[in-house]
């Protein structure tokens, strides 16, 4: 044997087998080399220089492989007024990231027999809209106008609304359909709202229980909750929400702004957002779906299966999930989060079993190149 080799002989199968430990240390550094090396390119991303696109980022990064953190850091501060500097146990307002969970929640009930994905919504809830299904509110194919529009134009924002008050006014003032169920995919809101709402007719428990028992304290997701306004004004490390004003040339607390500010009077609705996470409860709801643990892989397919339009076509969107395919990376799930003050992803490449989650609590001008440059990092 040449010199400067080890060798080591393991039992494997019964059987003894030679392992040349030169080639074994060499695997493991470069292996080792891959992982700082991409650590480093993460850190200059979100150096703070001035040319970088990250500049001025305030939030929370996590980068994982098969179930394990390999970059999880805080940036900026959870409070910027009084410069509190964000932990990455920070809890933030993941917006219509919630959509997942809302969809986990109806293929649950249908596991459990307690509804089809083919029924028709006016089984469960009075809408004056026919002809539309389950199956078109999870995949945004429903034609349904926009909820919070008919509540902005109408509802009193000293007060809160939440599903009964949405779904009063949807039949109070019924507007159009913007197209027949079916026609074309266009993201909804109202789908999403009804979704929920759905579920406590077929589960016969408050949909924010449902999440809680079925989904969060099963996978221990201890941060994670629909919380009220007021629960998340006592959660000390809730990351508050900020926003660029121009005109003072500062960052501002979004919830200084009520009436425009949609999350305030509409606080109590459930389905289309809502739900407040962290980045490592989220790792732990990106390994589930792995597992069986909540559904069963062949369920969850359906999830990750593009809708059929009506003229045969396929739309790019599943249950609850944004679908497109990597050429180096290939079967790609997202679903993004926009609220007043944030921004949030979630990206998994399910063949690679690689995550991105980017938590963002200034609502950064950047945010999708910043996205857009840490695919290409992890791609290396």
């Amino acid at each position: 044997m040449p010199a400067g080799y080890f060798t080591c002989f393991i039992v494997r199968k019964n059987r003894l087998e030679q392992y040349d430990m030169k080639r074994i240390l060499y695997c493991f550094l470069f292996i080792s080399f891959s992982v700082n090396g991409q650590q480093n390119r993460f850190d200059s991303l979100f150096a703070g220089e001035k040319d970088s696109i990250a500049t001025g980022f305030s939030g929370v990064i996590l980068i994982a492989e098969n179930g394990k953190a390999n970059y999880h850091k805080a940036i900026g501060y959870r409070e910027v007024e009084n410069q509190i500097p964000l932990q990455t146990s920070d809890i933030f307002e993941l917006a219509s990231v919630s959509k997942q969970f809302t969809a986990m929640i109806i293929m649950m009930l249908k596991e459990k027999g307690f509804l089809n994905y083919d029924d028709s919504v006016s089984k469960y809830l009075e809408i004056p809209y026919k002809g539309t299904t389950i199956r078109h509110l999870l995949t945004h194919t429903s034609g349904l106008p926009d909820y919070q529009d008919i509540m902005d134009k109408n509802w009193d924002k000293t007060k809160v609304a939440g599903n009964p008050e949405c779904i009063e006014y949807l039949n109070k003032y019924a507007p159009p359909k913007r197209f027949e169920p079916g026609e074309k995919y266009e993201y909804s809101n109202t789908g999403y709202l009804l979704l929920a709402s759905i579920a406590e007719k077929a589960g016969n428990k408050d949909f924010i229980e449902l999440c809680r028992k079925w989904i969060f304290r099963k996978l221990k997701m201890k941060s994670t909750d629909i919380r009220t306004l007021e629960e998340k004004k006592a959660t000390s490390n809730f990351a508050i929400g900020h926003i660029y004003v121009q005109e003072r040339e500062k960052y501002v607390r979004a919830d200084s702004f009520p009436s425009s500010n949609y999350t305030i009077w509409l606080g109590n609705r459930k389905g289309p957002g809502r739900i407040s996470s962290t980045a490592s409860d989220l790792l732990k709801w990106d390994k589930a779906l792995y597992s069986n643990k909540l559904i069963k892989q062949s369920t969850l397919q359906d999830a990750f299966t593009p809708m059929k339009l009506n003229d045969g076509s396929f739309s790019n969107y599943g249950f609850g999930w944004s679908l497109r395919t990597d050429s180096v990376l290939g079967k790609v799930v997202s679903h993004n989060g926009d609220n007043p003050g944030y921004k949030t992803q979630i990206i998994r490449f399910i063949e690679k079993r690689k995550t991105i989650i980017l938590l963002n609590n200034n609502a950064h001008a950047n945010f999708t190149g910043i996205l857009r440059q840490l695919e290409l990092i992890i791609k290396e």
